[in-house]
C-alpha cells in the first residue's frame, strides 16, 4: 500500500531547523517557495495515485471546502486538481441559485453534482451556504435555517450510508490576515474579481459570522462526517497540511501502470500538407 505522509510526519518535517527553508514574517512561520514547491510536488504525486485508486475501485468521494472569505479555499482546491484528470476529479462552485432553484428542496441542486462511481467532487462552498452566509446576510428565513440544521446531519448520514466518502474542511483565518488579503485584492487588478459585495459586507459582520460558524459546528460536526479545521493564516502551509490530511482519509495503493509502446509512425503514402501560407498562424510575439 502506498504510504502518504501522515500529519505527524509532515509537521515534523516542516519543523526542521533548516533556516534556509523557513522564514518568519510577523510571527507565524512561513515556508519558503523552494520548500513549498518540493513538498507540493510530492503530495501531488500521491494525489495522482489516489485518483487512480478512486477510479479503479469505483469510489465516490465528496470533499467540502468552507471558511471565511479569502481563507484560501480556492487556492487549495486549485493545487489539489492541478495534476489530476478533470474527468475523475471535478470542482463544483455554484453561483447564486435561480428563482426555480430557490423553489426546490434546498439540497436538490447540490445532489445533481454528487459523484458517480470512480469520481471525486470538490465543493468550493456547498450546502453550508445556508448555515453561515445566508443566515448572517438574511438570505433565508429563520424557519429555513432551523430546518437546515435539523436536516443537514441526516442528509450527510444518508450520503455516507449510500457509499459516499464525505470529507469536510473549514479554513480558519484571523481577522488581521483576512484584512490583509482583502486589501491585496483591492490593490491588485488581477485579484479584484475575487472581491464581491458580500465579501465587503462580511468584514462588518465578523462576530455574526463567528457565531453562525459555531452553531453550524454544534449541529453538523457528526461522527460520520466530522469537520476538519485548517489553520489558514499561512497559505502555503495550509495547502500542504490540507492535502496531506486528505491523502490520509482514504486508504489507497499505488496501482501499477501497463506497459505502453508507441506504434511506428504511419507512412505518408504520398500525402502532401497544404501550403503553410494558406494557414492563419498566431503571431509570434514572445
Amino acid at each position: 500500500m502506498s504510504k502518504p505522509p501522515n500529519e505527524s510526519e509532515f509537521h515534523a518535517a516542516a519543523a526542521e531547523s533548516d533556516t534556509a527553508d523557513i522564514a518568519s514574517i510577523d510571527g507565524p512561520k512561513r515556508i519558503s517557495k523552494k520548500r513549498y514547491e518540493r513538498e507540493l510536488a510530492k503530495l501531488q504525486t500521491e494525489l495522482v495515485k489516489l485518483q487512480r485508486w478512486i477510479s479503479h475501485n469505483g469510489l465516490k468521494v465528496v470533499v467540502v471546502f468552507e471558511g471565511r472569505d479569502a481563507a484560501g479555499k480556492g487556492g487549495t482546491i486549485k493545487r489539489i486538481t492541478e495534476r489530476l484528470n478533470p474527468r475523475v476529479c471535478r470542482i463544483v462552485a455554484l453561483p447564486k441559485p435561480t428563482e426555480r432553484e430557490q423553489s426546490q428542496w434546498y439540497f436538490q441542486r447540490y445532489v445533481n453534482h454528487l459523484p458517480a462511481a470512480g469520481e471525486m467532487v470538490l465543493f468550493d462552498r456547498s450546502w453550508y451556504n445556508r448555515a453561515v452566509v445566508e443566515r448572517v446576510m438574511g438570505f433565508c428565513t429563520d424557519d429555513q435555517y432551523d430546518e437546515f440544521l435539523r436536516s443537514c446531519p441526516e442528509f450527510e448520514r444518508m450520503l455516507v450510508r449510500s457509499g459516499i466518502i464525505l470529507i469536510k474542511y473549514w479554513f480558519s483565518i484571523s481577522d488581521a490576515e483576512q484584512e490583509r488579503r482583502f486589501l491585496s485584492r483591492i490593490n491588485n487588478i488581477t485579484k479584484r474579481w475575487k472581491l464581491s459585495p458580500i465579501d465587503i459586507e462580511s468584514r462588518s459582520r465578523w462576530v455574526e459570522f463567528s457565531k453562525a460558524k459555531d452553531a453550524m459546528f454544534a449541529h453538523t460536526d457528526i461522527k460520520q462526517a466530522p469537520w476538519h479545521v485548517v489553520d489558514a493564516d499561512v497559505k502555503k502551509r495550509a495547502r500542504l497540511n490540507c492535502i496531506a490530511h486528505l491523502l490520509n482519509q482514504i486508504p489507497y495503493e499505488d496501482l501499477p501502470y501497463e506497459n505502453v509502446e508507441l506504434p511506428p509512425k504511419q507512412p505518408h503514402g504520398g500525402y502532401m500538407r497544404p501550403p503553410i501560407e494558406e494557414q492563419n498562424f498566431v503571431p509570434d510575439q514572445h
